[in-house]
């Protein structure tokens, strides 16, 4: 039996997956490096060898075909296969690691210990981004994320790392102006800094109720390390994760009043595409970070807490934090 593929040039099926994915000749022009005829004349091609067609060409878009859902599932499948494939043979233990994370992971938890990982693997330069939107790892040419949330993403392969939790933070002197803090319920009375669901649900795992008035914090921000910088000018009682914040903490430059911590739902994840786990700089940043994780007592500590009950509660359904 003759392999119905021997018909096929392998270029028109590439053009096809990008148009496909894209969801346009323009876009996958652009993608592919060629003019938007000449994707457009690999498809009609392509539809001709296959006598039937595979977009519907609308006066703005086009659309696939069911033949062409068909067709385009399975080409993206074995496009991503042949990437990994390829990327796996011709990727070495070098060159540039891009990275996005959010801000206090990043730069609070991650940073102070990239030299580590720098020193192991000398021939990698770590490219760092700390942003709270979410990157599509898939299409924008980043390698990797350090994200919250719950470790359910298409596509991608996820690695738990920090647990979310949050706790007042204040800093010595801004204790020693109010006159001190004796129980959780003092701190409804002072200047308290992010958001008051937040707030809210912290004083619920305190035991502590009180009204919607009470709960209003007079600044916030979409970024927990932005929050507790201002704690750490001495302008408020900050939400902040005592995981990240653990070095000012050990310094005496912050200072956890009362021991409550609230657990939430989710977390911090290592994530990346599925079908390039085994890129080398890749699976040597995984190692390297998960082992970090796993030599940090407060990580550990913190990820055997029980998270609150309600389903929703968690700082990273805002921008994350």
């Amino acid at each position: 039996m003759s392999d119905v593929l021997a018909r096929l040039p392998l270029s028109a099926i590439r053009v096809f997956e990008a148009a496909a994915r894209l969801k346009s000749f323009t876009r996958a022009a652009d993608a592919l490096g060629v003019t938007q005829a000449a994707v457009s004349w690999q498809v009609k091609a392509l539809e001709q060898r296959l006598d039937q067609p595979l977009f519907n060409r609308l006066p703005r878009e086009v659309t696939l075909t069911p033949a062409g859902e068909r067709l385009s599932r399975a080409a993206t499948e074995a496009m991503s296969l042949l990437r990994a494939a390829v990327s796996d043979l011709v990727e070495t233990e070098e060159g540039v690691l891009s990275i996005t994370t959010v801000q206090s992971l990043g730069g609070q938890w991650l940073a102070p210990r990239l030299g580590g990982f720098q020193i192991a693997h000398p021939r990698i330069a770590v490219r760092l981004e700390a942003s709270s939107r979410v990157i599509d790892l898939t299409r924008e040419g980043v390698d990797m994320a350090l994200r919250g949330g719950h470790g359910k993403w298409p596509g991608m392969t996820a690695h738990f790392l920090i647990p979310a939790v949050q706790t007042p933070l204040v800093s010595p002197e801004f204790l020693a102006r109010i006159g001190g803090l004796s129980k959780p319920e003092d701190l409804l009375e002072v200047q308290r800094i992010g958001i008051a669901r937040e707030w809210d649900e912290w004083f619920q795992a305190a035991g502590v109720t009180a009204s919607p008035q009470k709960l209003d914090p007079r600044l916030a921000s979409d970024a927990q390390a932005l929050e507790v910088a201002s704690a750490l000018a001495s302008h408020g009682a900050a939400l902040g994760s005592p995981i990240f914040f653990a070095r000012e903490l050990a310094e005496g430059r912050l200072i956890m009043p009362f021991e409550v911590v609230a657990r939430y739902t989710g977390g911090y994840w290592l994530a990346y595409p599925s079908d390039r786990a085994r890129v080398r700089k890749i699976a040597a940043f995984r190692d390297w970070v998960l082992a970090q994780a796993a030599a940090d007592p407060l990580i550990a500590h913190y990820a055997a807490m029980p998270p609150l009950r309600a389903p929703t509660a968690s700082p990273l359904t805002r921008s994350q934090p």
